[in-house]
């Protein structure tokens, strides 16, 4: 177990240097001047640009940029300060992190639920009623897009019937703790403001979720194992439980780990509708003022969480299937 994680750890890292490293190309690539928008756009003046490309490094090749900008995220732990309103990159993904998260774990414990509930019973019961009617939602679910999903509920249930909070200053997010003068808060008002997100958030995970369970358990009840265990007298709870759905739900521990990444991406659509001022909002906002320095600390942290988070979920999967450490 010892030397499956080291291994882990060093691919980790190796695979946070090289993603920092295209990062940077590829927005040192981008035709945008970095000194003229730090100097204030149209009206920088030359002194001052001189001064921001001495600053920057700009007047350096691109390996010594990025080293002095490993050096810094590394050693100094900071993402830099933004080139159009000069706050500390650190702080303003930091107000965006907490948001994006709250989305993203919350549609995930939401999709993981009713995928399991959904395909666990279709797969009990195939060809019944419940089951087509999970295939109807599993359809639906993979075929309609987040952003249409997510305004027919701001309609229906916050519009016509007025359950749900859609439009500003009710709209958007509600602190926990610390909420601005004027402004909703507490744990009751954050929830409120999040159901419908995470229901938009959560559809299309869990028609995928629901078919791969589905299938999974379908196959697993025809195996030897399975067979064996209800020849000697088991009950059928037992079976479920420690036969099925035990080896069953073991590619659901993978999946996870890859489809945090993909939601965290595709969680931009969602804050979009809803306007949640998450990660994704931010990073539009800081493309659309070609702010670089934001939008790359954006880019960074999501590839570091994305990269824990996977790490985390080899871990676990090495310890739920202990035949993971000898491959």
């Amino acid at each position: 177990m010892f030397r499956y994680l080291v291994r882990r750890l060093l691919w980790a890292v190796l695979l946070f240097i090289v993603v920092t490293f295209v990062t940077f190309v590829i927005f040192f690539m981008a035709p945008v001047a970095p000194e003229r928008l730090v100097c204030g756009g149209d009206q920088a003046k030359p002194q001052c640009m001189r001064a921001a490309i001495k600053r920057l490094g700009l007047n350096h090749p691109v390996y010594y940029q990025y080293g002095l900008f490993l050096k810094r995220l590394v050693l100094e732990r900071s993402l830099g300060h933004s080139f159009t309103t000069r706050q500390d990159v650190n702080h303003i993904v930091g107000q965006a992190a907490p948001v994006t998260a709250s989305l993203v774990l919350g549609g995930a414990i939401l999709w993981l639920g009713i995928g399991l509930l959904v395909g666990i019973f279709s797969a009990l019961r195939p060809r019944s009623l419940l089951d087509r009617a999970g295939m109807v939602f599993v359809l639906i679910g993979v075929s309609a897009h987040p952003v249409w999903i997510g305004l027919i509920f701001s309609y229906f249930f916050g519009y016509k019937l007025r359950n749900f909070p859609i439009h500003t200053p009710i709209a958007g997010y509600a602190h926990i703790f610390n909420a601005p003068p004027g402004q909703p808060g507490g744990v009751a008002q954050w929830a409120y403001h999040l159901i419908l997100p995470w229901c938009t958030f959560a559809i299309l995970f869990a028609a995928l979720y629901a078919r791969m369970i589905r299938a999974n358990v379908m196959e697993t009840m025809n195996e030897d194992f399975v067979r064996t265990a209800r020849a000697k007298g088991a009950p059928e709870g037992r079976v479920l439980r420690s036969h099925v759905l035990r080896n069953a739900l073991l590619p659901v521990v993978t999946m996870l780990g890859m489809d945090i990444g993909l939601a965290l991406g595709g969680a931009i659509f969602t804050e979009t509708v809803y306007n949640l001022p998450g990660l994704g909002n931010t990073a539009i906002l800081a493309v659309s003022n070609y702010d670089l320095a934001v939008v790359q600390g954006v880019v960074i942290f999501a590839t570091l969480s994305i990269i824990v988070f996977n790490l985390l979920v080899d871990v676990l999967y090495a310890w739920v299937d202990p035949r993971i450490r000898l491959t």
